[in-house]
């Protein structure tokens, strides 16, 4: 028979609420199946009669018969005629399964490839889920225009309606390619063909390809100093070995690029390993907001011709530029096709939308296309479908246009809260374009506790500190502003003079 403690155990099981879509016999099997998983109904132990359990938990006997049968049936307990019903001896080889602090000390050690230990170890990269005060990178969704989008989709619906529904090829639906060949084309100055257009989920994971597609662990690769953190800690994975090259006012100090790469060709051993691959923002660096100058784009294609290298070229919010027009993209002036152009709409369209690109040299569409089968196979098509007709209807550029004049009142807005508020702690770097604002710690305060107090506080930073990999670097952190109203950036302004104040007490 059960003990009083194991039968309101069985009877919490059928109560949780989130057991309550099973039907009233499985859960009891369930519940009882877990006691002898969990060691508490040992080998060998009677149970009781089905009408006395069916009475015990106030069910019927044909749900107490049917829970007993299945658990016959998986071979937890045997039914003897004449004598009732016992947990199996069989049970006496399952693994226990216990909670206890014992049982945690115990448990095998964790063992991971180097490469699942420098994932691991690296943290991954963090998405900010909501919207709150300041967090990076976070697109205003509230203006997006959903009844267009929803109508467009309804078409894609009526047209293809149950192809829809099958896989993508794993390049992407050729709809999709053909409109953003044709964007990039016209608004990025790109030199762009549907044939080499590489639809994925994300530009993290074209980065991700290009890592474990283009090298080896061992190798280095160039890259900005302060960096997007996701291209370094994709490379990282992969074990390669980033070289830092510093930043000023035009970007990338290409003359530094180019000094060390004669240094290390000229060196004897693993020290003269010259990088095959460069890193780059180019259009808007992250997170300076930088604008790479058009004699060192040149320099840049010049040093991968010459090196037979190439250029990774993230274009990530290059549609949020405030002043003046954009500038063309370094794929686009590349005639020896060494870039590898890398756009997403998840920060000009929205987030959950999950659509990123390459455009490819041609030698690497396949390779790429390939490797991306052994990833995630393919993208959604009505995703892809629906996409590809709000960009060639104009309700794209529409909407980029919009939010562009959005984000940069939003921009100026902010600037002037951090020169009323914050003046005593941070200096603001205004950016001429992007979706977030380089704040400069001026006041004697840890970067880390000012992170990590603002969090508590419901604020959400980055620090610049951990973007640099190399000794040099300033202290602050990075503060969208792209999400957030006008009262909204007050209110968190407001929120955070309060916690960078009780800092300094």
């Amino acid at each position: 028979m059960f003990k009083h403690a194991q039968l309101e155990t069985v009877k919490a099981w059928m109560a949780d609420p989130a057991h309550g879509s099973m039907p009233l016999h499985a859960r009891v099997q369930r519940a009882i199946r877990q006691l002898i998983l969990d060691g508490v109904l040992e080998a060998g132990r009677p149970l009781p009669a089905t009408r006395a359990l069916a009475a015990s938990l106030g069910v019927s006997r044909d749900t107490a018969e049917s829970a007993y049968g299945q658990l016959h049936a998986e071979g937890f307990i045997e039914r003897r005629v004449g004598s009732g019903s016992f947990v199996s001896e069989r049970t006496q080889r399952l693994p226990v399964r216990s909670h206890s602090r014992r049982a945690r000390s115990s448990a095998p050690h964790l063992r991971l490839s180097q490469r699942g230990m420098a994932m691991f170890q690296g943290g991954g990269v963090r998405d900010f889920f909501k919207p709150r005060a300041f967090a990076p990178g976070v697109p205003e969704t509230r203006n997006f225009p959903l009844q267009t989008w929803e109508r467009l989709e309804r078409q894609v619906l009526k047209e293809y309606g149950t192809q829809a529904l099958l896989h993508s090829p794993p390049q992407g639906m050729e709809p999709l390619r053909r409109a953003i060949a044709d964007y990039v084309n016209l608004e990025r100055g790109a030199c762009a063909s549907p044939e080499r257009v590489l639809v994925l989920t994300s530009s993290q994971q074209a980065l991700t390809l290009c890592a474990s597609v283009l090298f080896d662990a061992g190798e280095r690769i160039f890259i900005e100093d302060p960096v997007y953190h996701g291209a370094r800690k994709a490379f990282d994975a992969a074990g390669l070995e980033c070289m830092p090259v510093p930043l000023d006012a035009d970007g990338l100090q290409v003359e530094q690029l180019l000094a060390a790469t004669q240094a290390m060709a000229s060196a004897n051993g693993p020290a003269g390993q010259v990088p095959r691959a460069v890193f780059l923002t180019p259009s808007h660096q992250f997170p300076s907001g930088a604008t790479l100058s058009l004699d060192r784009r040149l320099a840049v294609i010049e040093w991968a011709r010459q090196q037979q290298g190439w250029i990774i070229e993230d274009d990530y919010d290059s549609e949020f530029h405030y002043a003046g027009k954009p500038t063309a993209c370094v794929q686009g002036l590349d005639a020896h096709g060494r870039t590898i152009y890398i756009g997403t709409f998840t920060k000009s369209v929205f987030p959950g939308l999950r659509i990123g690109y390459m455009v490819l040299p041609e030698a690497l569409v396949a390779p790429m296309t390939v490797a991306r089968t052994l990833l995630d196979g393919h993208s959604a098509p009505i995703p892809q479908l629906t996409l590809a007709r709000f960009i060639d209807a104009g309700h794209f550029g529409a909407h980029v246009r919009t939010m562009r004049a959005v984000y940069a009142e939003r921009r100026d807005v902010l600037a002037r809260l951090l020169r009323a508020h914050l003046a005593e702690f941070v200096e603001p770097q205004v950016p001429a374009g992007g979706m977030q604002m380089p704040c400069v710690l001026i006041r004697d305060i840890a970067e880390t506790a000012a992170v990590q107090a603002a969090q508590r506080a419901g604020i959400d930073l980055l620090g610049l500190t951990g973007l640099y990999a190399s000794s040099r670097h300033q202290a602050g952190f990075l503060m969208g502003f792209a999400a957030h109203a006008p009262h909204e950036l007050e209110a968190g302004v407001m929120q955070l003079a309060k916690v960078l104040r009780g800092l300094c007490r």
